[in-house]
């Protein structure tokens, strides 16, 4: 079961309190001023360091109804000297996107992309491509390639959403083209929801209402679904039909990245 937002904040304040808890003033480079009444840092301190107010950072603490940006954030883990694990769950505890992970489009062939992962989507047989939070792909195998002409072959935008609304190619090779833009859409939408005030999401948004008046009117309609997954098909030159049963999964070391493999059916 989900944790309430209320649970999730008070979660959130005790997880600072025992990370301020286990630094010691020298480790942060400060003075340790004495005796203290109790061990590690004082907010105070935490708050100067990250450039936070006194005021803010309790609340944070507390568990109050407050949310701090991801730059705060960001400062924040680098003065409590969080650790890989402990940054990602930082931020999946304030529901914000880790700045670090929102890199630019990645070019052909999967760019800022750890190799493990890269690895991984190549050595998949079927059809398979991973997708950053903004949908574009970072890397992709042969498979794939072949499958999604027009986006995953050649030079081509690697955006999901770009080419699904604006590819002449994507109307030819996807069955009920309409249909299955608009749930393309939704499903975005669901995962998109924790970073909406991301300036790259705003953008991209903002430009493909400008340039296709059907993905603006399905993006005002505000529609959410999951990405369950399910049925695929895709129609290829000559009049042949491809049919697959899409998965999809979120990496547990990078969640700002989903795999998603396309698996022949009738096999």
């Amino acid at each position: 079961m989900a944790r309430s937002p209320a649970a999730q904040r008070r979660v959130l304040g005790d997880f600072l309190r025992a990370q301020r808890a286990r630094l010691s003033p020298a480790g942060v480079g400060l003075p340790s001023g004495g005796r203290r009444r109790t061990p590690g840092l004082r907010r105070e301190e935490v708050a100067q360091q990250c450039g936070m107010s006194v005021t803010w950072y309790t609340w944070l603490e507390q568990g109050r109804d407050v949310s701090a940006s991801p730059q705060a954030l960001a400062a924040l883990a680098g003065t409590l000297h969080l650790t890989p694990a402990e940054r990602g769950y930082l931020f999946e505890l304030a529901g914000k996107l880790d700045p670090t992970l929102a890199a630019d489009d990645a070019g052909p062939g999967g760019m800022d992309v750890p190799q493990s992962l890269a690895d991984a989507v190549a050595a998949v047989k079927a059809p398979a491509y991973l997708l950053d939070h903004l949908w574009n792909a970072r890397a992709w195998n042969t498979a794939a390639a072949r499958l999604f002409v027009g986006w995953l072959d050649r030079d081509n935008d690697k955006n999901l959403l770009r080419y699904t609304f604006l590819s002449p190619m994507a109307r030819r090779i996807i069955p009920d083209w309409n249909r299955r833009a608009r749930r393309v859409l939704a499903e975005f939408r669901a995962e998109s929801g924790r970073h909406l005030d991301d300036p790259a999401l705003i953008a991209m948004v903002d430009d493909l209402k400008a340039r296709n008046a059907f993905f603006a009117r399905c993006w005002n309609d505000h529609e959410v679904v999951d990405r369950e997954g399910g049925e695929r098909t895709f129609d290829r030159p000559g009049g042949s039909r491809l049919a697959y049963e899409q998965v999809a999964f979120t990496f547990a070391s990078r969640t700002d990245f989903k795999l998603v493999m396309l698996l022949p059916r009738g096999r």
